[in-house]
């Protein structure tokens, strides 16, 4: 069959089955490595084939990929057990040294057959041998970003198990060859009881009954005290809570989550109606105005020690007069303002006369009852 122009080179060859096991691009990158074998001499080391192969040339024959993609890829098959890697990542070294990971037959180690010099690979490197972990030893950037992407694990959850990884490794005294790995499992172990512990601590115990004799945690009465929520209006309504939960035949697991959003709604309620009820009542002998009306008198650039001293006349006054109103701080805003504004007129006609008595359409102010500075709305014409 004469060759096509649509395809000058030799195909690459990959398996199917194992391309749906661990991806296409491992596929054909570990198929690929497992050629070199057959034009390379491995070095038998540990029961493993070990073999080293030009970063160069992995490029020329997969040029499909750049550096990153053939670091990416290569760095997948050692996450996956299929492949050792004892070479620094490929973006800082020229070699790749790997063995794929499986052991070698006795027979095949005992045979010796001569690679042609044509093909025999560039001398090798110095090979490093399993060592003891370093005492500054520290994972690569790929792992913890695989272990990122792969298992959703925090980096700095990552970098904080490092420190107990290398006590416990150094402690053993035992060697390897890929402390990578090991600190991956070690990883992904700690981060798996980790997340158990975190739902444990949220889960209510399996023998909690919400009957009549149920009462919130010691935590969530905190937590709603802190809140401003008097305990008085907690334990009154403990009693709705439970009906509530009973008749609908199951009660929620988070009892407690439960009655404190519960419980943040109803004072919620309970607050407002207080602060602006639409019901008539009369002035308390304690009644003070509140924070917004001195906002609002500050804003009005109405001193609020000038309000503050008309405060006893003003409760006087209603007090005696036995008047019910739905809002008492909309009474005392209207009287202070009034008498504000009579202090300033005051002023500006005895400037004007130059201490003169001048003519007051009203009479003076002392010659008015608080009846009439009262109902007097004038002030805001």
């Amino acid at each position: 069959m004469s060759e096509s122009s649509l395809v000058p080179e030799r195909q690459l060859v990959f398996s199917p089955a194992l391309a749906a096991t661990i991806g296409l691009g491992e596929a054909i990158l570990l198929q690929q490595l497992q050629a070199l074998f057959d034009h390379y001499s491995p070095e038998l080391r540990d029961g493993r084939a070990w073999l080293s192969v030009e970063r160069a040339l992995l490029l020329r024959t997969l040029p499909f990929w750049g550096l990153e993609d053939l670091q990416r890829i290569c760095r997948s098959l050692v996450d996956k057990g299929v492949l050792l890697v004892s070479s620094p990542p490929l973006h800082q070294g020229e070699y790749l040294v790997f063995a794929l990971n499986e052991l070698v037959p006795q027979a095949r180690q005992r045979q010796a057959t001569p690679i042609p010099a044509a093909v025999v690979a560039p001398a090798m490197p110095t090979r490093r041998s399993a060592a003891l972990l370093p005492l500054h030893w520290s994972p690569s950037e790929d792992m913890l970003q695989l272990l990122g992407l792969n298992h959703n694990i925090p980096r700095q959850f990552a970098l904080d198990q490092l420190e107990d990884f290398i006590f416990y490794w150094r402690e053993r005294g035992e060697t390897s060859h890929a402390w990578e790995n090991k600190f991956r499992q070690h990883v992904i172990s700690n981060w798996r009881h980790h997340q158990q512990n975190q739902a444990e601590a949220f889960r209510t115990p399996e023998n909690t009954r919400l009957d009549n004799s149920w009462r919130p945690s010691l935590d969530a009465l905190e937590i709603m005290e802190r809140g401003g929520i008097s305990r008085e209006f907690i334990e009154e309504a403990i009693p709705e809570f439970i009906l509530y939960w009973r008749e609908r035949g199951a009660a929620p697991r988070e009892l407690n989550s439960k009655f404190i959003q519960h419980i943040r709604i109803q004072w919620a309620k309970y607050s407002s109606s207080l602060e602006h009820s639409t019901e008539p009542k009369r002035i308390a002998d304690d009644w003070q105005p509140s924070e917004d009306v001195f906002d609002i008198l500050r804003m009005s650039h109405i001193d609020t020690e000038f309000a503050r001293s008309l405060l006893a006349e003003f409760i006087v006054y209603w007090r005696d007069s036995n008047q019910t109103h739905t809002s008492w701080n909309s009474k005392f805003l209207q009287h202070v303002k009034y008498h504000w504004a009579k202090r300033h007129q005051i002023e500006q006609a005895g400037q004007h006369h130059a201490g003169q008595p001048g003519p007051d359409p009203k009479g003076r102010t002392r010659d008015r009852s608080l009846q009439d500075d009262l109902t007097d709305t004038s002030w805001a014409d």
